[in-house]
């Protein structure tokens, strides 16, 4: 069956025993949450400087989007303190089954609260919200059709005028045989955020690039068992792509944010206090196992600042 990758791939990843209602994406690939509880440390810290803007409302919103485990929310709320923790309300949003040991103070839905007030974040979401891909010809950009039980490809037909126009503003493509992949789905999935922040910041975490540093031939991948494979719909692995933050943070303007931040994990996490500065020598003589875990923790934010790795993640970050 041949089908544009976008429709292959929302077949694959959440149709009917698809890919993310069977599996959890630990089993897959390492993110930011299972590599470290100090990703949860910097949440919570966020949480607190919106707790103080907003006025310590009555209520505070934490809600995860595409929260896998739930883990992050977890952990956060864990983390928080008894005053805080009381006004929480903490919100997982994901398409799979509720984990069995998840606190029962956090909601589990499949679909967005129509309200937010508080902190939206989508750590690792939009790069699975499923996009066409288009291939530049001598007749203009088309559509490319895919085998969903080979993955071998195809050219199909052209692009419809809306998915024409985001792509000649949002990745233009200079050459033939140049691919884009066309992120209008995930700007209006940004959009739907941002519309629903009564008051508060709505937060992406994703692999991204922008405009004038487009990858040539995109960047459709497939995930299994921790490997990078070939991006088969198929249903039996992971299928993701890099997102167009720049493009997302438009629609998130358009959709009512009154400001609007793009930066790294690295920059965003450093301006959080998580630096990854070893403990000094001398601690290792007056309390060796204070110095262990001080050291621990290092490597640990290290890991999570490296700008070859989950540093190099973007950050939008808007408010509303």
């Amino acid at each position: 069956m041949w089908l544009t990758w976008r429709a292959a791939t929302e077949r694959a990843l959440y149709g009917e025993a698809g890919f993310y209602l069977r599996e959890r994406p630990s089993g897959h690939f390492r993110t930011s949450v299972s590599a470290s509880s100090v990703f949860a440390d910097a949440v919570l810290a966020l949480l607190r400087q919106l707790d103080a803007e907003l006025g310590e409302p009555e209520t505070l919103d934490l809600v995860d989007i595409g929260a896998g485990e739930g883990a992050l929310v977890a952990q956060v709320l864990a983390a928080a303190d008894p005053a805080l923790r009381d006004r929480l309300r903490v919100t997982a949003v994901d398409l799979s089954p509720r984990p069995q040991a998840l606190p029962e103070r956090i909601g589990w839905r499949r679909g967005l609260p129509e309200r937010i007030t508080g902190l939206a974040i989508a750590n690792e979401w939009l790069d699975n919200v499923p996009v066409d891909v288009a291939e530049q010809t001598p007749d203009g950009p088309r559509l490319v059709l895919v085998n969903i039980r080979t993955g071998e490809e195809r050219l199909g037909g052209p692009l419809r005028p809306v998915d024409r126009e985001w792509m000649d503003r949002w990745w233009p493509l200079s050459r033939v045989g140049s691919r884009a992949e066309i992120g209008r789905p995930r700007d209006e999935a940004w959009a739907s955020v941002v519309t629903r922040l009564t008051r508060g910041r709505a937060i992406a975490i994703d692999y991204a690039h922008p405009v004038d540093n487009r990858p040539m031939c995109g960047t459709l991948t497939g995930y299994r068992d921790g490997a990078v494979v070939s991006p088969i719909p198929d249903g039996t692995c992971d299928i993701t792509a890099h997102v167009a933050l720049d493009a997302c943070a438009a629609a998130g303007r358009r959709a009512g944010a009154i400001s609007t931040t793009l930066s790294t994990q690295r920059d965003a996490l450093r301006a959080l206090g998580i630096i990854g500065a070893r403990p000094p020598m001398e601690l290792a003589g007056t309390d060796p196992r204070a110095y262990l875990r001080a050291l621990a923790r290092a490597s640990e934010e290290g890991e999570l600042i490296d700008p070859s790795g989950l540093g190099g993640f973007g950050w939008l970050d808007q408010r509303r």
